[in-house]
């Protein structure tokens, strides 16, 4: 097959090969790992990786808890849609700068304090709803937190491409998923943890547990900030000055960067974004209803925060090192097909997990697998969306590749609460698994028909 090979700008000299990347040694992979720039990616995948499961997966389980029933909390998933839809908005964080702010401390940074800001402002009016009562306060708090998060993001995607070339990326994506799967570890196993701390000895549903579990997710977005603040932002490769008049910027912050993707790509793109749009279809529509399954098979807060804390740490970390590892060692897509497969498979032991009923070594064994592939999957789907990017349009570009990844699976899973009610657990997690199937031929069209972009179209 046809290998891949991307030459970018020349403020981006580099090459990128999906099948035939120049092996390097362990030693050298190794050595990228230690470096500031590949180290703090794991505190700002921390701070990106909060918000997620704190309006989905945790807050399922929270509402379930509440008595909210399942096809109310698969439409509220639609929340998530707004990461869907950050490319609107992705041009202006990408080339606007905010007043003052940014001439202090940088563009990119002071887009990332001012999205981590929103996020806790979100977090802490989700700290003080109570879902029963009043559930538009939770969804408009929660609202705030996913557009905070999909804008912080956009401004850390075009930080982390921007901060390496485009051989480390790997590494890059790999630090990135480690620190963004802890911190959803944290925003999950975490706050049911302390959910279950603050609740005590009370039996049943309480609700200031909850108010209390994100009032310290709020608090946990701070190292974030801290990281932000002392780390230096590389000087940006497009001028966003003021331009000649509103016209000419529109064109350039808004039209440009899907314009130069189409130019350099062709027919070719339809592939790509065929690809992106599905590649992680499986785990999305069904992490809506995971938490809402622990809850109805009677799996506790401590039950589920505990298989989580420990089983999910070590195997998000194990799957985040080996798929940037083996991504830099044999090319992108070989390591995408493979985690597509792990993927579909984790599903089907979900279904396997249905029919056991409460079993807590199974749900050790489940919950391990589906973090080991999901570890494995993101860091190579990280690395191909980001070697996709222009560098003068980073922001733009990732934004639009991140965004596309969402819309149809978020779309699909708020049908998941009506699917499981009408169908049952298991056969909901076995349609997950086959609806990921499609992925394996986008990964051979995508490697066969692969072009070489060349310097010249790029420039």
């Amino acid at each position: 097959m046809t290998g891949l090979d991307f030459k970018h700008t020349k403020q981006q000299k580099s090459e990128i090969s999906f099948t035939h990347q120049q092996k390097k040694s362990w030693t050298n992979i190794l050595q990228t790992y230690t470096k500031w720039r590949t180290l703090r990616m794991l505190g700002l995948g921390f701070s990106a990786g909060l918000p997620l499961l704190l309006i989905f997966g945790t807050l399922s389980f929270w509402l379930r808890e509440a008595g909210i029933n399942r096809t109310t909390i698969g439409f509220l998933s639609w929340i998530g849609l707004m990461y869907g839809f950050k490319w609107v908005w992705a041009p202006l964080v990408d080339r606007l700068p905010i007043p003052f702010l940014s001439r202090k401390i940088g563009r990119r940074k002071s887009w990332l304090l001012l999205a981590q800001g929103l996020v806790i402002l979100g977090l802490i009016g989700m700290s003080q709803a109570d879902p029963a009562q009043n559930l538009s306060i939770l969804v408009w708090s929660a609202l705030l937190v996913a557009f905070g998060s999909a804008t912080q993001d956009i401004a850390l995607d075009a930080f982390r491409i921007e901060s390496a070339s485009a051989e480390e990326q790997g590494a890059l994506a790999a630090a990135y998923q480690t620190g963004y799967r802890l911190a959803m570890i944290w925003a999950g196993a975490g706050a049911l943890w302390l959910a279950a701390r603050a609740q005590g000895e009370t039996v049943g549903y309480d609700l200031n547990a909850w108010h209390i579990a994100y009032g310290w997710m709020a608090a946990s977005m701070l190292p974030g900030i801290l990281i932000v603040l002392i780390s230096k932002e590389k000087t940006p490769l497009t001028a966003t000055g003021a331009r000649r008049n509103l016209a000419v910027w529109l064109r350039e912050a808004f039209l440009q960067p899907f314009v130069d993707f189409i130019s350099r790509y062709g027919w070719y793109a339809i592939l790509i974004l065929s690809l992106i749009a599905v590649y992680r279809i499986s785990d999305v529509v069904m992490g809506i209803m995971a938490n809402p399954f622990y809850v109805d098979m009677g799996y506790t807060k401590d039950e589920v925060a505990a298989t989580s804390k420990v089983f999910g740490v070590i195997m998000t970390l194990v799957g985040a090192f080996i798929g940037g590892g083996l991504t830099i060692r044999f090319g992108i897509l070989r390591i995408l097909m493979l985690g597509a497969f792990l993927s579909a498979l984790s599903n089907l032991l979900f279904a396997w997990l249905a029919t056991a009923g409460h079993d807590l070594y199974g749900l050790i064994f489940v919950i391990s697998a589906d973090n080991l592939s999901s570890g494995i999957a993101s860091a190579a789907f990280i690395a191909y969306i980001s070697s996709l990017t222009n560098i003068q349009y980073s922001a733009t570009q990732y934004a639009l590749f991140s965004s596309m990844m969402l819309i149809v699976p978020k779309w699909l899973a708020g049908f998941s609460g009506m699917y499981v009610d009408h169908f049952g657990y298991q056969h909901f997690f076995i349609f997950t698994a086959v609806i990921g199937m499609p992925v394996f031929v986008l990964i051979y069209l995508v490697e066969k028909f692969a072009p070489t972009i060349s310097a010249e179209e790029t420039s």
